[in-house]
């Protein structure tokens, strides 16, 4: 049975990136309460002018959306949010269509659609499927419910799952997300160990098909040959960055003080979205805004119903997520909360 272990890149373990397009493999993790700064710097040197003036929007936006109560607060997140993602394409050289490409989608015709039954339809034309092109996004369709986005979100699945205790979880938590190499070989893999708290043989059979079960450990299903396992090249690098992104679809992460990264599993009984957490979270916060606009009451309504708590928490969780994977696309860097250790 094959052996593998870590591959070293500047005296480091090579572990699984935060950006999905263009990562800085290896690059030292940015340690930052808030990547406003860092990433505004980062534009100034790049020159990215109109970039930096979309990002200095995004985060006032976002300032100001922080003393808001949670039914005024979606309004100008979600301005945010689209800021920041005007921020990315700019930056990225993306020309985009200056609409918001979403707009309400009713499941039932001439239905009146409310709370999480509600929908958002993306256009095909506008920063959202700007955003979704961007990533590659292969999913088929264009109309979600809401309640089906708010399941595909990782930061908010555990309280999805608490709110509908009979739905199984689709997002599970791994630890050790490592490229390594196979011994005797230049074939790189990526592997991670499930949580402790998880069985592997509980989730085997829900492994989506880009991985499998090596030893209660997972492993791509794919590998990529590179010219040195001692000292990649920048050939080596790019054909590492691609192949991260392969499985992408699969690898989803929480930020904070530390980075916890979950598997997407395969499930039943709902809709397993192949789309990323920005995307989904830009499409949710925008019908939101538009509930928080023109129908207020609706949503007091909404926050005050059976399931206040799941969209409570999508609000409040959802900003510091967005911004943190918008600016790990614009930086293709890793950034991290400084955790506060007492002095050795």
């Amino acid at each position: 049975m094959p052996t593998y272990k870590p591959l070293v890149l500047n005296n480091r373990d090579l572990s699984l990136p935060k950006a999905i397009v263009a990562p800085e493999l290896g690059a030292r993790t940015v340690l930052t309460n808030e990547p406003w700064d860092f990433v505004e710097l980062a534009l100034v040197r790049q020159k990215k002018t109109d970039a930096q003036f979309y990002w200095q929007q995004a985060r006032e936006f976002y300032t100001v959306a922080q003393g808001l109560p949670v039914q005024s607060a979606p309004l100008l997140l979600y301005y945010a949010f689209m800021n920041a993602t005007k921020a990315l394409l700019s930056a990225k050289g993306i020309a985009f269509d200056p609409m918001h490409g979403v707009g309400e989608w009713k499941p039932t015709a001439g239905a009146k659609t409310k709370g999480l039954a509600a929908g958002v339809k993306i256009k095909t034309k506008g920063i959202l499927p700007s955003l979704a092109s961007y990533y590659g996004e292969t999913e088929p369709a264009n109309q979600h419910l809401l309640k089906d986005i708010l399941f595909n979100l990782p930061y908010i699945h555990r309280t999805y799952c608490l709110t509908y205790t009979s739905q199984s979880e689709m997002f599970v938590p791994i630890v050790k997300p490592l490229f390594v190499v196979e011994q005797g070989t230049k074939n790189v893999y990526f592997s991670a160990q499930l949580s402790a708290h998880y069985t592997a043989a509980r989730f085997t059979n829900r492994l989506p098909a880009t991985f499998t079960a090596n030893n209660g450990a997972l492993l791509s299903s794919s590998s990529v040959a590179v010219t040195s396992t001692r000292k990649p090249t920048a050939t080596d690098m790019t054909t590492l960055a691609t192949f991260a992104k392969s499985f992408r679809d699969d690898l989803f992460y929480i930020n904070g003080a530390q980075t916890l990264w979950y598997v997407k599993a395969t499930v039943t009984g709902k809709n397993r979205l192949l789309r990323q957490s920005t995307t989904l979270t830009l499409a949710a916060m925008h019908r939101l805004s538009e509930v928080c606009r023109y129908a207020p009451m609706e949503l007091a309504k909404y926050l005050e119903g059976q399931k206040n708590w799941l969209l409570s928490e999508f609000i409040r969780m959802s900003g510091t997520q967005f911004i943190d994977e918008i600016a790990s696309e614009i930086t293709g860097k890793n950034f991290l909360v400084p955790n506060v250790r007492p002095a050795n």
